[in-house]
């Protein structure tokens, strides 16, 4: 029996690999190239907000929660707590990481909302809420400005924060 010319394939398509040309222009701004900026130096960057001082990373020109200017630049070191994570099995394109990793949601300590990173230099299986944890940075000379600065976080090997300390930073 012959194919209809809209019929479905007979197996799904998993994925298809191709090349897109995308051009684009990125204009950073002041706050955007601060936070950048710092990475180049190992340092986070954040912004407070004038109402409520909560401290947010990246910066940002103004609180999402109060709508007030968040106009002090505050820097963070590279230690947090794993406010959660997951363990991830599946390879990801364009991703280099050995399987299985963990990907965690980092709270860097000063921050009041978390940021994202993978967590490495442990057993998968020892990762945990509350998990003390500091950023390897690329070595000096190779770091260029860019979230790719850090490679991972790892951890400290300090006592695990309690739960009260993190849950609202989620």
């Amino acid at each position: 029996m012959p194919k209809t010319p809209n019929a479905p394939p007979e197996q799904g398509i998993k994925y298809i690999e191709t090349n897109v040309y995308l051009p684009y222009r990125y204009i950073a701004g002041d706050y955007r190239a601060r936070a950048m900026r710092g990475l180049k130096n190992k340092q986070f960057i954040g912004s407070k907000c004038s109402q409520t001082g909560k401290v947010f990373v990246t910066p940002l020109v103004c609180s999402p929660e109060s709508f007030a200017p968040c106009n002090e630049f505050v820097a963070l070191a590279g230690r947090g707590v794993v406010t959660t994570f997951c363990i991830v099995n599946i390879p990801v394109i364009g991703r280099d990481l050995q399987l299985p990793y963990v990907a965690a949601s980092v709270a860097l300590d000063g921050a009041d909302i978390s940021i994202f990173g993978a967590v490495q230099e442990c057993p998968v299986a020892e990762v945990r809420m509350g998990m003390r944890v500091e950023a390897v940075w690329k070595a000096d000379g190779e770091r260029t400005g860019s979230f790719d600065d850090v490679l991972y976080f790892k951890p400290t090997g300090e006592p695990d924060a309690a739960a009260a300390t993190y849950i609202n930073r989620l």
